[in-house]
């Protein structure tokens, strides 16, 4: 059976901390920041979390192993 491979784009683009939560880059940031104000660019700088519904999909395309919360995630989503 041949190795699995990372999604390169998604890689670059979403981390894994290591707690184990993915997290990514708020969008907004890349440019046309001239008429942002200074309190909308300082609430999209840093990262957020990436949500519970992509999570199962985004730790298939890093090709990394799921951890707990995902799983929990998972759990819960089949149950409600």
């Amino acid at each position: 059976m041949p190795k699995m491979k990372t999604h390169k784009g998604t890689a670059k683009r979403i981390r894994l901390t290591g707690s184990g939560k993915l997290v990514r880059k708020i969008a907004g940031m890349s440019h046309f920041q001239a008429k942002k104000t200074r309190s909308r660019k300082r609430r999209l700088k840093g990262m957020r979390a990436v949500a519970g519904v992509d999570q199962r999909r985004m730790v298939s395309l890093l090709g990394v192993k799921p951890q707990n919360n995902v799983k929990e995630a998972e759990a819960s989503n089949d149950q409600g």
